[in-house]
């Protein structure tokens, strides 16, 4: 395919199009393997009104976590709060909306959401307060959650390397969250 090249050469190129409002997800497992540049290219442009879906929110000051102290953030789909105390703080207030899913089901929905499979169904969560709201339904003497899968408007991720076509090499802990936001 010539002239097919989708590397860029800059952060700001790599978040041409994103604006207030989108569906951000985001690789990385705490602060291993996340894209500490783009989320600060984040942050430098001011995006806001975002939901961003991640592992967690970094910790107060690093990594998704800077993006909370301006308020970039209005909703969070995460399995873990973590030790970020300013992301504790906007949620118990109110300020912020999130949303808590069991890592492994997090991990499905964004797998499923790439493959453009549209939902699920799970045995984790039955009978918690996950499964509120969700539709049930037994297989072989069973109980399993359907669960929705997850797609956004961008994804920001570590890599190591990506060839012209858009492939890209992890390594080490970026092998977490990133090939799943990808």
């Amino acid at each position: 395919m010539a002239g097919f090249d989708k590397r860029v050469a800059s952060y700001e190129e790599a978040l041409a199009g994103l604006k207030d409002g989108m569906t951000v997800i985001s690789g990385g497992f705490g602060l291993c393997g996340i894209p500490e540049n783009l989320i600060n290219e984040i942050k430098r442009q001011g995006i806001r009104d975002l939901t961003v879906v991640s592992n967690n929110c970094g910790v107060d000051g690093f990594g998704l976590g800077v993006l909370l102290q301006d308020r970039q953030i209005r909703k969070v789909i995460a399995s873990y709060v973590g030790e970020n105390a300013l992301f504790e703080k906007q949620l118990l207030s109110g300020e912020i909306e999130v949303e808590l899913t069991p890592q492994g089901t997090l991990a499905e929905k964004m797998r499923a959401g790439g493959a453009g499979i549209p939902a699920f169904f799970t045995a984790t969560g039955v009978g918690t307060p996950v499964a509120d709201g969700k539709e049930t339904r037994e297989f072989k003497g069973r109980a399993y959650l359907m669960e929705e899968s997850i797609t956004g408007d961008f994804a920001i991720v570590k890599g190591w390397k990506a060839d012209h076509f858009g492939n890209v090499i992890y390594r080490h802990t970026a092998q977490n969250f990133n090939p799943l936001a990808a």
